[in-house]
């Protein structure tokens, strides 16, 4: 299951090297798909014990991570990380093919269907398929009647 080596484990499946056997064995249900914690409220269940104890908090609505910067709350660390480069600045997600930055993966992972032509994002109304939601939402007021722009006041 693993190799120990300067204080290093191993995993058999896919060769991630992990610091702690605990690490191994929780990295390990990645494989197994085991899921041991599960929410009492809506039985969603996790692997990870920390995961199980963050999801609790969409539940009751606690935000115990407070930016020092603006004041706003977060319900786990990893949010509060993230938030925070909206006052640092910071894009640590760079797009290989056009050199744009992005302050989230998930914002880069998206921003990738525009060089890809992935369009998973397609109109209930009439199936035109776009590569991001803003498009979608533009392409929506056709539909509505809606104007996509606001009349500046005189």
């Amino acid at each position: 299951m693993y190799q120990k080596g300067s204080k290093c484990y191993k995993c058999d499946i896919c060769g991630k090297v992990l610091t702690t056997k605990s690490n191994l064995a929780i990295h390990r249900r990645t494989h197994t798909e085991e899921k041991p914690y599960r929410c009492e409220v809506c039985e969603r269940a996790f692997s990870v014990k920390g995961n199980l104890t963050e999801h609790k908090r969409t539940h009751t609505g606690e935000k115990p991570f407070h930016c020092e910067i603006c004041g706003k709350s977060f319900s786990s660390k990893g949010y509060i990380k993230i938030h925070k480069r909206v006052h640092t600045g910071e894009r640590p997600y760079h797009c290989e093919v056009c050199g744009k930055d992005f302050s989230e993966r998930c914002s880069l992972k998206k921003h990738n269907h525009v060089h890809t032509g992935e369009k998973p994002h397609q109109c209930e109304i009439c199936g035109k398929a776009f590569s991001v939601t803003a498009s979608l939402k533009r392409h929506s007021l056709i539909h509505t009647g809606e104007k996509s722009y606001r009349c500046l006041p005189r």
